[in-house]
């Protein structure tokens, strides 16, 4: 009955992802976490984070899952925490968005070409969702890759992402290394970008730097001008 609940929408036939329901019960952990939430940040969104922007892009980019003060609380992929400030200012700067970002859902950002999903739609506690709990999202990333009839390249944000959006296309992780900056052909016309995720820890740490982030996008707007 859960997995009957949580799922809606049918691509065969309008051609939209399923996506989860807010009351989404498939992953007991996190519903359980979720219902801490509720009672703790009674304002937050404080359920599945919805994909942001257009199904027609040509660009998907897969992070790990909302964080507990940025996504969970706006109910806006990347918005809130530090890891938004990174990659929105990225995308604008390569043609991927356009606006100013506010850490708010009603901030007037639009993402040109573009959508933003998760591997993970729920907050899991301490930002570590478990294999399990990836894998059963996996249908709705599933969904959404192939609901994108125009898609030609697909950043994946962490080793975690990576390997969730190559199972969901059908690939094998163990054939794919993920390294930051390489890049894989995984679909007939698609390609996979690897990049460290955009969080504070990364950047603090030096792990990430912005003009590593930054040219990860640089080889995506030139593999996508390059392919139309």
């Amino acid at each position: 009955m859960a997995g009957r609940q949580a799922i809606r929408g049918n691509p065969a036939a309008d051609g939209m992802p399923a996506v989860p329901d807010h009351d989404c019960g498939l992953c007991p952990r996190l519903a359980e976490f979720r219902r801490q939430n509720r009672v703790t940040f009674p304002t937050y969104h404080n359920g599945p984070v919805p994909a942001f922007g257009t199904l027609a892009g040509r660009l998907l980019i897969v992070g790990l899952a909302p964080g507990l003060h940025g996504a969970n609380q706006t109910g806006r992929p990347f918005t809130g925490d530090y890891a938004g400030d990174l990659l929105y200012d990225t995308l604008i700067r390569f043609g991927f968005a356009r606006g100013t970002y506010d850490k708010r859902p009603d901030d007037g950002m639009e993402l040109l070409d573009t959508r933003l999903t998760n591997a993970a739609r729920c907050v899991p506690p301490e930002n570590k969702p478990t294999p399990a709990e990836v894998a059963t999202c996996r249908n709705f990333l599933t969904q959404e890759i192939n609901a994108m009839p125009n898609l030609r390249a697909i950043v994946a944000l962490g080793t975690v992402s990576h390997a969730s959006t190559l199972t969901a296309l059908g690939r094998r992780p163990a054939h794919f290394a993920f390294g930051h900056g390489a890049r894989h052909d995984v679909r007939d016309n698609v390609r996979l970008f690897d990049s460290y995720h955009c969080s504070r820890y990364n950047t603090n740490t030096g792990r990430l730097t912005t003009e590593m982030f930054q040219a990860v996008f640089a080889a995506v707007r030139e593999h996508i001008d390059r392919n139309g």
